[in-house]
């Protein structure tokens, strides 16, 4: 019975919405709103003489996204072990709810100085747009505390594992009972877990369920996730030596999520990422 129930603690305790990973800041300082698209290759697409999609969208990130004051920061992730291959997420964050429509009207005033003619511009939007199918999905979320935050500017691709739990609302919790417990929880299997280089909580914000709370790992390969995962049994046990203790705060943890969650693990392109100003 105790192996099964560390084997069970292992496979739910890892919580994981995708976040650009964001250099150390004050926690007060975290972007209060999260957009994800997801897009999908389109794979009926046919060669052209502009066909260097890392070129075209290096482009756009320089001339606009880079530019646009109300986009605190945005990645792209590409697919590593998802649903399916042809999937990508385009992540954005800003400092307010009305940032995000401002956003969009800067884009159109920055892609406007980035290609006057018209023409031209309309030309490089489609091809950019023919990388990928009509259809997209978004999704907005909210940061909560608990955050890792990165402590250097990424250079090269990362491992990013997402970890998406459905949560339940128990008649005896309560708001503060559950960030209590999930700052201790990270206390033990992310704060001090070298492996980790950054970790992001979300919470549902606007979007098709609103019971997913979702968390990102970044990770400097997929060796680390093993070795990530080999870590916490360990500092489990260091954290609460006595069995029954362990038990309470897992029975006191756990009762704020179904059990059910899914698990995603994708490239964060580091080249073709806008970081945060950290001009405070």
């Amino acid at each position: 019975m105790k192996t099964k129930f560390l084997f069970v603690l292992s496979a739910l305790c890892f919580l994981l919405v995708l976040q650009t990973p964001a250099m150390a800041q004050d926690e007060n300082q975290r972007p209060a709103y999260i957009t994800v698209t997801t897009l999908h290759w389109d794979l009926n697409r046919e060669s052209t003489d502009n066909n260097d999609w890392m070129a075209i969208e290096k482009e756009y990130l320089e001339k606009v996204t880079q530019k646009n004051e109300y986009i605190l920061a945005a990645s792209f992730y590409m697919h590593l072990y998802t649903e399916t291959s042809n999937e990508s997420k385009y992540v954005q964050t800003y400092a307010s709810w009305a940032d995000i429509e401002k956003a969009q009207d800067r884009n159109g005033e920055l892609e406007k100085e980035a290609w006057p003619d018209k023409e031209e511009r309309e030309a490089f939007l489609k091809n950019r747009q023919s990388f990928y199918m009509d259809f997209h999905s978004d999704e907005i979320y909210v940061p909560i505390a608990g955050a890792k935050m990165m402590t250097t500017t990424p250079t090269e691709n990362m491992v990013t594992y997402v970890r998406i739990s459905k949560m339940a609302y128990p008649d005896d919790g309560s708001n503060e009972e559950f960030t209590k417990l999930h700052k201790e929880w990270l206390e033990v299997s992310v704060d001090n877990n070298d492996k980790v280089k950054a970790y992001y909580p979300n919470v549902h914000g606007w979007g098709s369920d609103r019971t997913d709370f979702v968390e990102a790992f970044y990770l400097e390969s997929l060796d680390d996730l093993n070795d990530m995962n080999a870590g916490n049994s360990e500092a489990i046990n260091a954290k609460w030596p006595d069995e029954e203790a362990r038990k309470s705060f897992f029975d006191s943890y756990n009762k704020y999520f179904t059990g059910e969650h899914g698990d995603y693990l994708y490239t964060y392109v580091a080249e073709l990422s806008k970081q945060p100003s950290m001009e405070n």
